[in-house]
């Protein structure tokens, strides 16, 4: 209840920010050089813009993947016209697709940047079932195991980064309060919804992918510890927001709801403040491995904090980005 409270009146915590807080505010103090890169995932709608749009001003060059290309021009040519010595950099991506990561990754490392933030924003809700080209549901392909892959191979570029800087990396998975909402066997859920469209539920599969990027921010913080790398991860809970994440659920019932609910809802500048407080806030130094909420740290569900599933989802994720599409069936039957 308390917290309830402290959400609707925007009570600060032990920051000194809240659920009304702000991303130009939890910024404002935030200062870097010219060189200092970011690359934002979803930054064509909603939340990533907003990211995008913010670090832009605090003069951080942006990286936006999209697979959407003129939409992310568009997006690019209005943060120029807000900040006209922004560096912005509009590649293609697809995180649905392990070939399209793969790709974007090459364009970027050959243009011999250094990387200090990674933030995975990206996000989909669908409703419908739908299979990605790799063999993978949608929903959990795009939400995690593409972020995965992305942060997989982006880390080498990372850690050389903050090796020569001396600047600590950082990465923010974005996740999602209702990653609390799943609970039970992840993987052999993720095989289910797979391979049988008749078990599939929208927000059931959200709330797994959610609960996996909590498990893949607490499997990489390990590891990343225990290789003595200057480099973070967190993973957030932006708060409830109508952005176009909805945009497959669109309806008289979900306007109706959202309607309802206004009075729950954070501004988009609200929403993206904890995903720009923990990507640059010079407090969270050598803080790893954490949950936040309204830009404090919280508590993830129980499942959430379990080392075995956050180890075991690692194994079954390597496997997945790592082996062709024809065989992901095999591994799909191994879980059931």
């Amino acid at each position: 209840m308390k917290e309830t409270m402290n959400y609707l009146f925007g009570s600060v915590g032990p920051t000194g920010y809240g659920s009304k807080s702000t991303a130009e505010q939890v910024t404002h103090n935030f200062q870097t050089g010219s060189s200092f890169t970011a690359i934002v995932t979803g930054a064509t709608s909603g939340i990533g813009v907003e990211t995008a749009r913010v670090l832009a001003k605090r003069g951080v060059r942006i990286v936006m993947p999209a697979r959407n290309l003129k939409a992310a021009e568009e997006i690019k040519a209005s943060i120029l016209s807000e900040f006209p010595d922004s560096d912005i950099i509009v590649l293609t991506l697809d995180l649905s697709s392990i070939c399209s990561i793969r790709s974007f990754v090459a364009q970027f490392q050959a243009l011999n940047l250094p990387l200090n933030l990674l933030i995975n924003n990206a996000g989909k809700y669908s409703h419908s079932h739908r299979i990605s080209e790799d063999g993978i549901e949608m929903t959990f392909a795009t939400n995690y195991l593409g972020h995965y892959l992305l942060t997989k191979l982006l880390m080498e570029k990372m850690i050389e980064t903050a090796k020569i800087t001396g600047v600590q990396g950082r990465i923010v998975n974005v996740s999602s309060g209702i990653h609390t909402w799943f609970s039970g066997d992840l993987l052999r859920s993720v095989a289910q919804i797979t391979r049988d469209k008749s078990e599939y539920d929208a927000t059931r599969a959200y709330a797994i992918s959610k609960l996996a990027n909590v498990l893949h921010t607490k499997e990489l913080a390990r590891r990343l510890e225990q290789m003595n790398a200057n480099v973070i991860v967190n993973c957030v809970h932006p708060g409830i927001v109508r952005t176009r994440l909805t945009r497959d659920h669109e309806g008289f019932l979900t306007n109706l709801i959202f309607f309802l609910a206004s009075k729950l809802l954070k501004t988009i500048p609200q929403a993206a403040a904890t995903t720009c407080y923990v990507a640059t806030h010079p407090s969270l130094t050598n803080v790893n491995g954490k949950y936040f909420v309204d830009c404090n740290i919280a508590s993830p569900s129980k499942l959430g904090c379990n080392p075995d599933e956050a180890a075991r989802l690692w194994s079954f994720s390597e496997v997945m980005v790592s082996t062709e599409p024809k065989t992901h069936v095999d591994h799909f039957h191994g879980l059931e």
